[in-house]
């Protein structure tokens, strides 16, 4: 079998061809950007080795495993995060909300932030790689998350602080701010289907959806400095209930971000102590 005859394959399982192209050079120990060679190569035998790599990898791929999982890594926000079935892949859409909070705390010499629900680590990475003076923390309730965000962290050579716990339980201290990509699927939503791979704690949170952000908001006040930032990403139709909720906690500055689709994907607010 060659290049050509293992993507004309792969598009026989209904796998996108950018999808093919980087598992066919994952197979081939070949770099995922690479697929220039895969042009200039394309009707190169492939090694017997390689086309039971491939075609293993494909076979994860049809059946709806992440590409991130297969090929053990994702990208995010400038930083390659190893992954794998213990964490969600990290979306783009995330990266709103750090390019929110990178903004936020500009003006902090030296923040202190905590990043709730960390899993692969992304959020307090990416955020600890803008700020290296930030004192930056993360928690998780599961431990297995914990240990792909601690192993990314030492393989980065990034200090994060690492916690395992329920959102803000244990925290000491108040943060300049607070983020989080917290679960917000509904239980029976249509979507949970096509995201049977990734953990589903990570992912549902109650018959709306909302029970983990509620969480979130209710903790939050007693563990923010005067002026410190809540930010936290939602559903595509949650922006409202969000705004909403954090409104009725006595929040100031309630505001949403839209993700690159111009979708309202992040919902932030600013405490300030009364009196």
């Amino acid at each position: 079998m060659n290049v050509t005859q293992a993507l004309a394959q792969a598009a026989g399982l209904g796998i996108e061809r950018l999808d093919a192209q980087v598992l066919l050079l994952h197979a081939l120990r070949r770099s995922e950007t690479d697929r220039g060679w895969l042009l200039a190569h394309d009707t190169d035998a492939i090694p017997s080795e390689g086309e039971h790599a491939f075609a293993a990898a494909c076979a994860r791929r049809a059946d709806g495993e992440p590409l991130a999982y297969i090929v053990g890594h994702k990208e995010f926000h400038g930083i390659d995060l190893k992954v794998d079935a213990r964490v969600l892949v990290p979306r783009p859409d995330t990266e709103t909300l750090v390019d929110w909070a990178i903004e936020l705390l500009a003006a902090h010499e030296e923040p202190r932030v905590i990043d709730l629900g960390t899993g692969s680590g992304a959020i307090a990475l990416a955020l600890k790689k803008a700020f290296p003076k930030a004192r930056v923390e993360a928690s998780d309730v599961s431990a297995e998350a914990l240990a792909v965000a601690q192993a990314n962290a030492a393989r980065l050579g990034l200090d994060v602080e690492f916690r395992q716990g329920s959102w803000l339980d244990g925290s000491q201290g108040r943060f300049d701010l607070i983020a989080s990509n917290p679960p917000y699927v509904a239980e029976g939503d249509a979507h949970l289907a096509a995201l049977r791979h990734e953990p589903r704690s990570a992912l549902v949170s109650g018959a709306g959806g909302l029970d983990a952000i509620r969480q979130v908001i209710a903790q939050a006040p007693s563990h923010l400095a005067d002026g410190g930032w809540l930010l936290l990403e939602h559903g595509h139709d949650q922006a409202p209930a969000v705004r909403g909720m954090l409104q009725a906690a006595a929040f100031g500055y309630v505001a949403s971000r839209r993700d690159l689709a111009g979708i309202e994907r992040c919902t932030g607010a600013k405490w300030l102590e009364l009196g």
